[in-house]
């Protein structure tokens, strides 16, 4: 039943495209590009929690660190999303 499968996968495969093949491969985030994902993620989380400690009269170093902190890791992540090994 395995080699059945395998034979059906690369059948799929085989009636694809060159143009669809390269869309497939090009999708695969890099080991370098998780990684950059996952810590700005954590450090998202961070940001979130920092927003907690802010004030109303935004004087406070919360204040200034929170948005920051959030907006950077939201570009980061797109960084993660486009870096290739």
């Amino acid at each position: 039943m395995g080699k059945k499968r395998i034979k059906i996968k690369q059948q799929t495969t085989n009636n694809l495209s060159h143009q669809q093949k390269n869309l497939l491969y090009n999708v695969v985030i890099s080991k370098k590009g998780f990684k950059i994902i996952i810590c700005s993620i954590f450090s998202l989380a961070i940001g979130f929690i920092l927003l907690k400690f802010t004030n109303s009269e935004a004087d406070n170093w919360a204040s200034v660190m929170s948005p920051i902190l959030i907006i950077s890791s939201y570009i980061f992540i797109a960084i993660g999303i486009l870096v290739k090994d």
